[in-house]
């Protein structure tokens, strides 16, 4: 398996691919430039054959219609943000995005549970970890040694919990109980800014105090 950070959209979301040997991949939050992300993966050669979505925020979600659309693949999203996409006042859009509100398709798989997916033989399981809104998600992939964390946990810092649906608590939850439990050379792959690892933070973040 190999993967790759790809920082797309109006904040320089970070989008990853992850593909296998035969070129097939899975892109995790295509949040805007569509046309940036696809010359990538032509340049490439890489074929994708799903969209998995750690949380529906309008920054990580601004070209999940084109991803899906070009490729006529599924998108992945948990259950309790199952009609944010399709809502700009859940999906922020509406407040930060005044000019460009964001409706698209609704996902094609609901996460309902922790689970694993294994999709072009890659397994991800599926950790539930909510706070930063309340379908957050994390895909880890332990044969990799690393945890996609969207806005869950970055380096030096965690995800904000101010918006509708957000909390504090149980964000330190999420990271305490599901992420800093992942063995500690785990890799993290933030949804902003630079990667990262368990160690890491549980070493030097300040907001991590005691675990």
């Amino acid at each position: 398996m190999k993967w790759e950070q790809l920082p797309l959209g109006p904040l320089q979301t970070n989008a990853y691919v992850i593909w296998n040997d035969s070129n097939e991949a899975i892109v995790v939050d295509p949040g805007g430039e569509a046309e940036k992300l696809f010359a990538w993966l032509d340049s490439k050669g890489l074929m994708v054959s799903a969209v998995l979505l750690t949380h529906a925020h309008f920054d990580h979600i601004g070209a999940v219609d084109d991803v899906r659309n070009k490729y006529k693949v599924p998108v992945y999203l948990h259950e309790k943000e199952r009609d944010w996409l399709s809502n700009p006042a859940l999906n922020g859009s509406e407040f930060f995005m005044l000019n460009k509100p964001i409706m698209i398709k609704n996902a094609d798989k609901l996460l309902v549970k922790e689970q694993t997916l294994t999709i072009n033989s890659i397994k991800f399981e599926v950790l539930e970890t909510p706070g930063h809104s309340p379908g957050s998600v994390s895909f880890y992939v332990k044969e990799a040694g690393v945890v996609f964390a969207g806005d869950t946990l970055f380096a030096r810092s965690i995800g904000r919990t101010d918006l509708p649906q957000g909390s504090h608590e149980q964000l330190l939850d999420s990271i305490h109980d599901k992420l800093m439990s992942l063995a500690e050379d785990t890799t993290v792959a933030p949804g902003h800014g630079p990667i990262t690892t368990v160690q890491t933070e549980m070493d030097g973040n300040p907001f991590l105090n005691g675990f």
